[in-house]
């Protein structure tokens, strides 16, 4: 590597970990319960990443085949409400979203689901480091959503880092009960779950309503357990503030979600974000938390949950296309490394290098090389790794074939490459 480009990325790292310190972070309960945290992800201002109580690196963009190199409360509103918002859908065809909303509204449609949310217990074996003696104890709580049941047991969705590392996972009920769960499915990179319980004391099962359907101004509820049980399904309303918002959750992948200003707290992670007919439209997951912002949550849209869920109850694991190469953004490249090594240039700074190809893989098939430029996949165009990844893991499956642009010694040419599955699906 070109000395200046080592020092290029050492400068990079340097102002990740910057920004990484200026990140507010959920502190653990009392001494108490040492161990004890609710289990919510926050966002620095700069959006650099989503990050969980207690400094983890939430969404930790797996390699995938890019192998990197470098009680309840209901809200409160006495008088009608009335939002207008003209949007333009999809087919460009505007139309008027018109929403009445008054208390007794409210309790109707917080009554369709509430019983369907609950509390998710993440209990882990400890060590005493004194005695050397082990003890499961719980280390942090969360929210979930009932969304079906079937043969004597129910189904629960929640979020990836609210079950992460445990042992044991224990749902607590609306009724008072607590079941004994087992993880089905998880995934990192969408940040979801799926447990699995018996069905006997459940008493309501959530509907998924389409999240496509949201626009701005729309009223939404966000229902779940901020700080546990003692505030168990707990309401609040705000309105849809974008139905769709590109969140950088860490430097090589993007997340679309729900942006809403109802309240959402440490502890609600994985509860529901319902619509005004008592739909879950969104499972909250994250939020922006610094002195100087307020009412910026976000929530994973329904429309991209429900297939996930669905996957992960079939095969316990999201399975995602495989290139299987490293690449490095041509932006972080020195003008020299540009022009000498890649016959480029020295003013590019879009596309990216393949810094290495991993033998019998989908891309040594198809013949591309160390020191090609990517610029472009199936007409779409690649300024950085992170472009490639969404591209991939949004729009193509395993076993589809893709059309990438390339540069080599400065030329131009068109490869072919047929994808294959991932092998580890955390990176």
């Amino acid at each position: 590597m070109d000395p200046r480009d080592y020092e290029r990325e050492e400068e990079r790292k340097e102002e990740y970990e910057n920004r990484q310190q200026r990140y507010d972070q959920y502190q653990p309960s009392p001494s108490s319960q040492p161990l004890k945290r609710r289990l919510f992800p926050v966002i620095a201002s700069s959006i650099a990443g989503a990050v969980l109580g207690g400094g983890i690196v939430l969404y930790g963009a797996p390699q995938l085949g890019l192998m990197d190199s470098a009680d309840t409360q209901t809200a409160n509103q006495t008088n009608q409400t009335t939002h207008t918002q003209t949007a333009t859908t999809t087919s460009t065809t505007p139309r008027t979203v018109s929403t009445t909303v008054n208390q007794s509204d409210l309790v109707s449609v917080v009554n369709k689901v509430s019983a369907a949310v609950v509390g998710v217990n993440n209990i882990q074996q400890q060590t005493n480091p004194f005695s050397g003696d082990t003890q499961t104890q719980e280390a942090g709580t969360g929210s979930g959503v009932i969304f079906k049941k079937e043969n004597g047991k129910a189904y629960v969705v929640t979020n990836n880092h609210v079950i992460d590392g445990a042992s044991e996972v224990e749902v607590s009920l609306s009724n008072g009960q607590k079941e004994k769960a087992k993880i089905v499915g998880a995934d990192a990179l969408t940040d979801l779950a799926v447990l699995e319980m018996s069905d006997k004391n459940v008493e309501q099962v959530a509907k998924f309503g389409k999240s496509s359907d949201l626009v701005a101004g729309e009223t939404v509820l966000a229902i779940g357990n901020p700080l546990g049980e003692q505030f168990s399904r707990t309401v609040t309303q705000g309105i849809v503030s974008a139905a769709k918002r590109s969140v950088p959750i860490s430097e090589n992948w993007n997340v679309d979600a729900i942006q809403t200003d109802a309240a959402i707290n440490p502890g609600n992670s994985g509860g529901a974000l319902i619509n005004s007919s008592g739909e879950v439209v969104g499972i909250n997951s994250m939020k922006i938390s610094e002195d100087n912002v307020e009412g910026i949550g976000f929530a994973l849209p329904s429309d991209e949950v429900q297939p996930t869920i669905e996957q992960l109850m079939k095969n316990g694991k999201i399975t995602r296309p495989y290139m299987g190469v490293g690449l490095q953004d041509v932006g972080q490249l020195s003008a020299a490394t540009k022009q000498d090594q890649l016959g480029l240039t020295s003013d590019t700074s879009e596309g990216v290098v393949v810094t290495t190809v991993e033998p019998f893989s989908s891309a040594s098939d198809a013949g591309l090389q160390s020191k090609d430029v990517i610029v472009a996949i199936d007409g779409n165009e690649v300024k950085t790794s992170s472009d490639l990844r969404q591209y991939l893991y949004t729009k193509r499956k395993v076993g589809d074939t893709v059309k990438l642009d390339v540069y080599r010694n400065g030329k131009k040419q068109t490869i072919s490459l047929k994808l294959s599955a991932q092998q580890d699906n955390n990176g």
